[in-house]
């Protein structure tokens, strides 16, 4: 997943929504990290059209997994 497709459409202290735009057929993803009173993070991904995303969700939540235990 490209990472630059990503648009950020709101941001507070505790939270982030972007919007992945596909490549080839322009679908928009959504994506949510919270911040929790915990100090979890709690993410979704989820796109918006369609029955399966042929698992490009669960690839972009995995590589933002790797990105933050660096």
């Amino acid at each position: 997943d490209d990472f630059s497709r990503a648009t950020l459409i709101t941001e507070t202290e505790n939270y982030l929504h972007y919007e992945f735009t596909s490549l080839l057929f322009r679908f928009v993803d959504d994506v949510e990290l919270y911040l929790d009173d915990q100090g979890l993070i709690q993410f979704r991904s989820a796109s918006r059209v369609g029955n399966s995303d042929l698992g490009a969700n669960r690839q972009r939540m995995n590589k933002v997994i790797q990105g933050l235990a660096k």
